[in-house]
């Protein structure tokens, strides 16, 4: 399966608190100096944890990709790494929560820029464990896998024996299919966590609406093909019928030409490609694999494709990787690809 990390274009539980915790998780790897200054702000954070325990909904108890945790009272300093974990903490209104950010990769939802600015950025990839303490996090959200690294000394437990809890993306917890209902389920669980329940539960019934209100426009369509451009010169990367990009498809109007691939990504050669005749290529953008402008030379420089129709027609839609997340962009792909789809239904 795939792993969610972004690949070239050009190759193939309760939770103690305790700065003792902190300090021992830190001994390996900081000086005394930086372990000197940690106190004041982990006492405030575990006295703003002790007055949210009775809060209205606590405790709340989830299971997360196989790590079992009890929330007393609602996260009050959480570092998201990813950039998608980010954009749907501030569309629950969590702003005040955050401390810190890591790993965008593409442009912020414009209604949610001016507060992810506002965020520290701890790093532009992945940070390490000890910048991560650094920030004195109670909570720590990962997008990808790769957030919870155990080579890289981020795993889950080093977190959980530094007395902070972590959430993982429920993408990346080895489900066999990812679908528009797992990103619905994600807000409803973090709204939880953050013991913003109404609020989540107001954002999916918004993007419910957004997704329904798309697939109406284009109800009646015939269905376009579509070929889902990731990376690969080699071989094509692309997306397969595990994927929520498929359904994504599916509800803009279109048909992934690849929906019979039994994963959630994978690669295909460009003979498979000509011979599935797209109408329509959707060239996923992300930080890493070269420019959009680089995959469509690329894509239109090939003899090889230049009879299959979306080649020879430049019929190109780019989508942000993060708009294919489980998170709140999904439904936001669903009319931005529908658009490009069926731009006759939209006028």
């Amino acid at each position: 399966m795939y792993d969610g990390m972004p690949r070239p274009l050009f190759s193939p539980s309760s939770r103690p608190r305790r700065r003792a915790l902190r300090a021992a998780a830190l001994a390996g790897a900081l000086s005394a100096t930086l372990l000197a200054g940690c106190g004041t702000a982990d006492d405030g954070a575990r006295d703003r944890r002790a007055s949210a325990s009775s809060a209205k909904g606590f405790p709340v108890t989830v299971d997360n990709c196989g790590t079992r945790t009890t929330y007393d009272g609602p996260p009050s300093r959480v570092v998201t790494v990813h950039q998608h974990p980010a954009e749907l903490m501030l569309a629950l209104g969590l702003r005040d929560r955050m401390v810190g950010t890591a790993f965008p990769d593409s442009a912020v939802l414009p209604e949610l820029r001016k507060d992810f600015e506002a965020v520290p950025e701890l790093a532009e990839k992945e940070p390490s464990f000890e910048t991560l303490l650094n920030a004195e996090p109670d909570f720590v959200y990962g997008g990808y896998g790769s957030a919870f690294a155990e080579n890289e000394g981020r795993s889950r437990k080093a977190f959980a024996d530094a007395g902070i809890d972590t959430y993982l993306n429920r993408e990346y917890c080895g489900k066999k299919r990812v679908s528009m209902k797992d990103a619905y389920d994600e807000i409803l669980t973090v709204g939880s966590i953050f013991g913003v329940r109404d609020r989540a539960e107001k954002l999916v019934a918004d993007l419910r609406e957004r997704v329904d209100g798309t697939s109406r426009t284009v109800e009646g369509v015939s269905p376009v093909s579509v070929f889902v451009y990731d990376s690969g010169d080699k071989s094509a990367f692309t997306a397969g019928g595990k994927g929520l990009g498929t359904e994504i498809i599916a509800l803009a109007g279109g048909r992934n030409v690849f929906a019979d691939l039994d994963d959630v990504f994978g690669d295909v050669s460009w003979e498979q490609v000509v011979a599935r005749e797209p109408e329509v290529i959707a060239i996923y953008d992300y930080a890493g694999a070269g420019s959009v402008a680089e995959k469509k030379r690329f894509l239109l420089s090939q003899p090889a494709l230049a009879d299959v129709p979306a080649v020879r027609n430049k019929r190109f839609v780019v989508l942000p990787l993060t708009a294919t997340l489980v998170g709140i962009r999904p439904p936001h792909a669903v009319e931005d690809l529908a658009r490009g789809l069926h731009p006759e239904s939209f006028r």
